[in-house]
């Protein structure tokens, strides 16, 4: 149940709308649904801010929209789906609304207009390689939220690109740096910003950077301070971190 939701249900108990027995059907899911195939964690916007997000890899057409569906019918919308690709998408469209990102591989079931958006969250890119990660974390970040700013094809290779974007980067409370290669983007980022850094490794590069190997080790070696690293190809990770940060930082203004 949305947090939003779950008020609007102790509110209407309180002014006498609905009786305890009522209310306790409500709830009756709570805090999460058996669905045979998953456990559906209906209480998780209430615990951490942000609800249920299904990971699509690995599941079935069938179990994404079971799962989607049973979080729609408990109030919640903006239903982010990771990791979608485009068969499971037109599948999941026939039966919730549905916002797909074929880029970044996200859904979104049941989106709402006008979603409200706060802060500054930055996703910076080390090259047009490096979008399909750079996206999920900026897309994550937005559905979450937060006001995001997109930095793309800003790598080390042309460092001019990067720097004239002074103003950008200056305000975000929280950077999102994606780079594959070398990795180095992360590391340049964190000498120039006063906000927590949160580097993306990713798998784009030639023999010797491993599948993303290389990036991973080098940001995790990084003399800049600030600087924190999520695992390969972990955009969805950093958005949501980076709207974490971005939402502590909303509140202590």
């Amino acid at each position: 149940m949305e947090q939003s939701a779950l008020m609007e249900l102790l509110l209407r108990l309180e002014r006498g709308e609905i009786r305890a027995q009522e209310a306790m059907e409500a709830l009756r899911l709570q805090p999460f649904e058996d669905l045979g195939y998953a456990k559906v964690d209906h209480h998780r916007a209430i615990r951490q801010g942000a609800g249920e997000v299904i990971y699509g890899e690995g599941k079935t057409p069938a179990q994404i929209q079971g799962i989607a569906a049973a979080l729609y019918r408990a109030g919640a919308r903006d239903i982010l789906i990771t990791r979608l690709d485009e068969e499971k998408a037109a599948a999941l469209q026939e039966a919730l609304p549905l916002d797909y990102d074929p880029v970044s591989r996200t859904g979104v079931a049941a989106p709402r207009q006008g979603r409200p958006e706060i802060g500054s969250v930055v996703v910076a890119s080390g090259g047009t390689s490096d979008l399909p990660v750079a996206e999920e974390a900026a897309r994550t970040a937005q559905v979450l939220g937060s006001r995001v700013t997109r930095l793309y094809d800003v790598g080390v290779a042309g460092l001019h690109r990067l720097l004239a974007q002074g103003e950008a980067l200056m305000g975000a409370r929280a950077v999102v740096a994606v780079a594959g290669m070398e990795g180095a983007l992360a590391s340049v980022i964190g000498g120039l910003v006063d906000c927590p850094v949160i580097a993306v490794p990713t798998s784009v590069g030639y023999g010797a950077s491993f599948g993303g190997l290389s990036a991973l080790l080098c940001m995790l070696n990084s003399c800049a301070s600030g600087v924190s690293v999520v695992n390969i190809d972990n955009g969805f990770g950093s958005g949501y971190l980076a709207h974490m940060i971005n939402r502590i930082g909303e509140g202590a203004k």
